[in-house]
């Protein structure tokens, strides 16, 4: 997984020093980040270009004055603008202003005035408080110019860890150049939409620190799960590929079923029945077709048919209800043993009970569970948890014993040992009415084909997201499934067979 690991800030600055330990020296580091800016920089703007570098007090200055250097011996018009005195920097930085032999300017607004190209080299990715007096001003001003701004590390203001903003003042970078990996908030809303393009740059870090710092946080692409995949071998049979069943809430919404059905059988699942109130079982029937039905009155007729372990995966919640039914419905199916997928009403139906779920789910631990909330489900099911989210789905999956898929443009999925994966591939128009339901549809299909649950969750996450992105705007929840196909035959494409178990 080279490459998909994502830092915190404590995490890269353990990166730096285990790479200093290991006889790569600071000022090393410093001048090989300041030269990849100033490769960056250089790609921007047309030779001759007047560029004007923002450095802070602290390592991101000392960058800063590193590309600026680099910069005006290629020809470049180059002026710097400190914030705080010259002789109060310190260290590595200190060093690498006292080789700036061209101007520097004290802070002031009209400095941004007619530049080709500003780098913020204020505030790296560890900033700890608001952006405040000369450096907000100078802040302010860039982003109010024309000119496209190149973010050292992290854009300044931009908390590194959370992807959160702080204070009220933050750059709006047009790239960003950062260092060894990406840090978490450069892939968190709102810092993604800080960031622009985002270039990681090699400088010297040796890959070996990974195995001494331990990411937990990772890129959600193909190369995180594919390995894992379920592509079926030359002599499979459809019953070697799970049976999902899908449960149906009453007559008049019953369309969240159906949509997660047609997403479970479209990835893959063998064979899909939904599982229909029996009021309701016409409507559906008249509405599927490869798909069964099979009609139920009570949670005792539901557990019933689960009994058969052949239904080896079910999903639960779209369309479902809030009330009491459906939490004892959610109760029947993890008493099963099959794999469960809680979804919308599933997870609102304990909003006033969550301990008796999570009790539930950690009854069975054998037994993978996955729970896909939206903000606002979350909130009902896990109340006030604080933090980022990253750190809120993290936090939800301990507490719960499941697989957490926390919904929103930065979909994030965390298992309950701490592993996350954040998806950053879903386009805006993904925000559309049964998105969610096709989503858990796929969750289930994966899962009935015995992918485990936390790669399952980010597979099915990327391939929603891909789809969309395929489909384009206009999109539909119905549209989903039918690019599935093609998602897969291109996964299928650039997928090695000998790294499959399958």
């Amino acid at each position: 997984m080279t490459g998909l690991e994502l830092l915190t800030v404590e995490e890269m600055r353990r990166a730096d020093a285990a790479a200093i330990a290991a006889g790569v020296s600071g000022l090393s580091l410093m001048e090989n980040a300041g030269r990849a800016v100033a490769d960056a920089a250089q790609r921007m703007v047309p030779a001759g270009a007047r560029i004007l570098v923002l450095c802070g007090p602290g390592n991101n200055g000392g960058d800063g004055f590193v590309a600026a250097r680099h910069l005006q011996e290629q020809g470049f018009e180059v002026e710097v603008v400190l914030i705080g005195a010259l002789d109060a920097l310190t260290g590595d930085a200190a060093a690498m202003a006292h080789r700036w032999k061209g101007p520097l300017a004290a802070p002031h607004p009209g400095s941004v005035a007619g530049r080709h190209l500003i780098i913020d080299a204020l505030f790296g990715a560890g900033l700890s408080r608001g952006i405040e007096g000369p450096a907000k001003v100078l802040v302010e001003a860039a982003n109010g110019s024309r000119a496209p701004i190149l973010a050292v590390d992290v854009p300044s203001g931009l908390d590194g860890t959370s992807g959160e903003v702080r204070g009220d003042a933050a750059i709006r970078a047009t790239r960003t150049v950062t260092f060894f990996r990406r840090k978490v908030g450069h892939v968190l809303l709102p810092g993604r939409m800080l960031c622009g393009e985002v270039t990681v740059a090699d400088i010297g870090i040796p890959e070996a620190v990974l195995e001494h710092i331990k990411p937990r946080a990772f890129a959600n692409a193909p190369p995180f799960w594919r390995p894992l995949f379920p592509f079926p071998r030359t002599d499979a049979h459809k019953y070697d590929r799970g049976h999902a069943v899908v449960v149906s809430g009453g007559p008049d919404t019953t369309g969240a079923a159906r949509l997660g059905a047609r997403g479970a059988l479209r990835i893959g699942a063998g064979l899909v029945t939904v599982a229909s109130p029996r009021e309701a079982v016409g409507i559906n029937a008249a509405h599927l077709t490869a798909i069964m039905v099979r009609g139920f009155d009570a949670a005792a007729d539901l557990a019933a048919m689960l009994a058969d372990r052949r239904f080896n995966a079910v999903l639960i919640g779209p369309g479902a209800g809030t009330g009491p039914r459906t939490a004892g419905l959610v109760e029947t199916v993890l008493a099963s043993g099959a794999s469960a997928i809680l979804d919308a009403d599933a997870l609102t139906a304990f909003a006033g009970n969550r301990q008796f779920l999570f009790d539930a789910i950690r009854a069975d631990p054998a037994r993978p569970v996955v729970m896909t909330p939206h903000e606002g489900e979350f909130r009902r099911l896990f109340g006030g948890i604080a933090g980022s989210k990253l750190a809120r789905a993290r936090e939800a999956a301990a507490k719960s014993g499941a697989t957490l898929l926390l919904k929103g443009p930065d979909t994030i999925i965390a298992a309950p040992d701490g592993r996350a994966a954040i998806n950053e591939n879903a386009p805006p128009w993904l925000a559309t009415a049964g998105a969610g339901d096709v989503l858990a549809g796929f969750i289930t299909g994966l899962l009935a084909q015995r992918m485990p649950a936390f790669e399952a969750a980010g597979a099915a996450a990327w391939v929603h997201g891909e789809c969309a992105n395929l489909f384009g705007p206009g999109l539909i929840a119905e549209d989903l499934p039918e690019v599935v196909p093609r998602v897969l035959a291109q996964l299928r494409a650039c997928s090695d067979p000998r790294q499959s178990p399958h």
